[in-house]
């Protein structure tokens, strides 16, 4: 996947498809990336794989 925004950019469109998504959602510390994803995923009720598609389709826009 080719990244072309921040991830500030792609914290306010998530908020944006996603109203239940709240700033405090993505904070996480260095190293735990992969603990704050799946939150987001269970948050969300996605899989992971679906998460990542999102992420994807952010690119996009």
């Amino acid at each position: 996947m080719n990244i072309v925004r921040s991830w500030r950019e792609q914290k306010i469109m998530l908020k944006i498809w996603f109203p239940v998504l709240r700033d405090q959602d993505f904070l996480f510390e260095p190293g735990e990336r992969e603990h704050m994803l799946d939150r987001l995923a269970a948050k969300l009720s996605k899989t992971r794989a679906e998460l990542e598609t999102v992420f994807a389709e952010l690119q996009l826009y």
